[in-house]
């Protein structure tokens, strides 16, 4: 069997007794390949990048008051009044969501009651990233119960940039394939097997670079990049 792993810029063949094709770990950056008497079975990685076109603002109220009932009353005033001015702002009302509601007691010394504090989250998804700084400076505006929690990107349709980063991992396949049965006097055959290791989710991806959604914007949605790993085996004639 004829094992190789295949960098960058450098190939490295190491020969062995012939049998079942078998994968060590490979490390970073290396393409496992493996040759024996009649198969092929080749590594192909596809990598796509798309531009976040969705974000998600978490964002929410905090009040602390004498007495749990007015604790709770004033969060929920709050929370109305950010999410009036979230309305305000452009977003629809199924594009926002209560994400946290909590109520709970705040000790001067344990057991004695200073007061109470109360929470309520909303989430809210901005379709059009060039409202993304109207949306968040509004939110800020509400006042000083306001708290803003973070914001993350999303892409609409993970789906399309899947099948590319697909066709990309596939194309990588063959490419190879095709090169090492020429490098060892073969053919290439039928395709016996195809395995797909996907990476993490696109929704997931953390983003990077910068892209500025607008002039003198300062949310900027970057790139998420989506990963896809095949292994593919074929036939050698």
């Amino acid at each position: 069997m004829i094992n190789i792993r295949l960098a960058a810029a450098a190939a490295c063949v190491v020969t062995g007794l012939l049998g079942s094709p078998a994968f060590a770990a490979s490390p970073a950056g290396y393409a496992g390949v493996v040759v024996d008497a009649s198969q092929i079975t080749v590594i192909g990685h596809g990598s796509v990048s798309a531009a976040p076109d969705l974000m998600r603002l978490q964002a929410g109220v905090e009040v602390r008051r004498n007495t749990a009932g007015e604790a709770f009353k004033a969060a929920r005033e709050a929370a109305a009044r950010l999410t009036t001015v979230l309305l305000a702002a452009g977003l629809a009302e199924k594009d926002l969501r209560t994400s946290e509601l909590s109520l709970g007691p705040e000790y001067e010394n344990y057991p004695k009651v200073a007061g109470y504090r109360a929470t309520q989250g909303v989430e809210a998804l901005v379709r059009d990233l060039t409202h993304a700084d109207a949306v968040i400076d509004a939110a800020a505006e509400v006042g000083e119960d306001v708290r803003l929690n973070g914001i993350s990107f999303e892409l609409s349709d993970p789906d399309s940039v899947m099948v590319a980063a697909r066709d990309a991992a596939f194309g990588d396949a063959t490419a190879k394939a095709k090169q090492y049965a020429r490098l060892t006097g073969r053919g290439l055959g039928r395709i016996v097997s195809v395995r797909e290791d996907a990476g993490r989710p696109p929704g997931s991806v953390p983003f990077a670079g910068a892209m500025a959604v607008a002039e003198k914007a300062s949310v900027s949605p970057g790139r998420q990049s989506v990963g896809v790993t095949v292994t593919v085996v074929y036939e050698l004639s």
